[in-house]
């Protein structure tokens, strides 16, 4: 399947829809419910390929750990296999090669981890020798590179031996990542102070408590389907099933940025129940929190033609591609800009709102799942071809299956 074409609906849409797990809740609980010797229950995975291969690599015995494109499996693996004192090689795709992974193994070494590097210094593939530790219990590292690192170390902290304080420096990025892994750890019974005035994180020595995690809906997949509503008819509706109003994901944060665009969203015993109201006049907005939802955000306000600017996108350009290219790259075919108004920090969208039906766009993926997602929705108003559908296995596999109740897919 080389592109899919999308086309509008006759109308208004409705449907309900059964969302994704969160792979983000659920690779932090395989990671923790793993270091509980396997113990635990964790009930709802992700279909994600990013989980299912998490899932693979922890029952393997195998020597190489290959963790494709997945950026969290190879971190956080990192962490667990060497604080567990494993003999691992891990590598990935050569995109995933090409990410860099750097300030994590320094973190690691601090602790006694003997981890070598196979090709580039600071990039995978790598080997990890095994773990003597050091007695340190303290480490620093940058807030604004990526979280993942952080929660990797997190994650691993109630088994050192006289646990870990870990010192955050600079700007923190994705805080809701890192909040989403304490509160997961607090779960399986470890002690986590924060003081995020001081940005210092502090994790008991005490091993975790095997219990039962039930993985959440996943609201970075939901963000597509407030798209949708968006830029539907009025009278549409959706209902996203198996979120909850009180959540650990920091991409809830969609239901207040899609309130401008127009989307109120309602819970229901089920999940939450999405319809039109009006729409503001502009939005700005900071991403810092939740990056993942910069690309459908600004699709959708391509779309709208309703002016949007974005701060806290910088870490966009390490994901599976350069996220800030691609969308620059893509938006110009639906009549749209992403200005950069001040170097690596602040951009707006701008459309022209040209001739809908003037043309075919076909959307360029870039082996990124969240660049086929964010401009599927584009479909509510023209017809659009997605290039590469298949990228969405990797978060999503069932997304094109539910994309079919609001529009024509061919």
């Amino acid at each position: 399947m080389t592109s899919l074409r999308l086309t509008p609906p006759e109308g208004p849409v409705r449907a309900t829809i059964p969302l994704a797990s969160s792979k983000s809740e659920s690779n932090r609980a395989l990671i923790i419910n793993a270091l509980t010797h396997f113990q635990g229950e964790v009930q709802n995975l992700a279909s994600a390929r990013d989980t299912q291969t998490m899932i693979r690599l922890l029952a393997s015995t195998d020597e190489v750990a290959d963790v494709l494109d997945a950026g969290t499996t190879m971190r956080f693996l990192t962490a667990y296999f060497a604080a567990t004192g494993q003999r691992k090689v891990l590598t990935g795709t050569p995109r995933m090669c090409e990410r860099p992974i750097g300030l994590l193994v320094e973190a690691l070494r601090t602790l006694g981890a003997d981890i070598t590097y196979l090709q580039k210094d600071g990039y995978p593939p790598l080997r990890i020798n095994g773990f003597t530790p050091s007695g340190a219990d303290r480490v620093a590292i940058r807030g604004d590179v990526s979280s993942q690192y952080v929660s990797a170390l997190l994650m691993i902290a109630p088994t050192l031996p006289t646990g870990l304080t870990i010192e955050l420096t600079g700007e923190i990025g994705s805080r809701p990542y890192i909040e989403m892994t304490i509160e997961q750890m607090r779960h399986f019974g470890a002690s986590v102070q924060t003081d995020w005035a001081a940005q210092t994180l502090t994790v008991a020595p005490q091993p975790y408590t095997p219990t039962t995690f039930a993985v959440e809906s996943d609201w970075s997949g939901a963000s597509y389907w407030y798209s949708v509503v968006a830029l539907a008819e009025e009278g549409s509706e959706l209902e996203l099933l198996g979120l909850k109003a009180h959540s650990l994901q920091g991409d809830s944060a969609i239901q207040t940025i899609m309130r401008a665009f127009g989307v109120e969203s309602t819970f229901t015993e089920r999940g939450v129940r999405l319809t039109k109201i009006p729409a503001q006049e502009s939005l700005t907005w900071d991403y810092t929190g939740c990056p993942d939802l910069a690309q459908t955000v600004a699709v959708c306000a391509a779309m709208t033609g309703i002016p949007h600017t974005l701060t806290g996108i910088e870490s966009l350009k390490i994901k599976e591609t350069d996220r800030v290219l691609a969308l620059q790259n893509e938006l110009r075919k639906l009549g749209a800009e992403l200005v950069e108004v001040e170097p690596n920090t602040r951009y707006e969208v701008r459309s022209s709102l040209i001739d809908h039906q003037s043309s075919l766009p076909q959307i360029h993926t870039y082996d990124d799942h969240r660049m086929a997602m964010a401009f599927a929705p584009v479909a509510m108003r023209r017809a659009v071809v997605i290039e590469e559908p298949g990228v969405v296995a990797k978060s999503y596999p069932s997304f094109w299956e539910d994309f079919r109740q609001v529009a024509g897919v061919e």
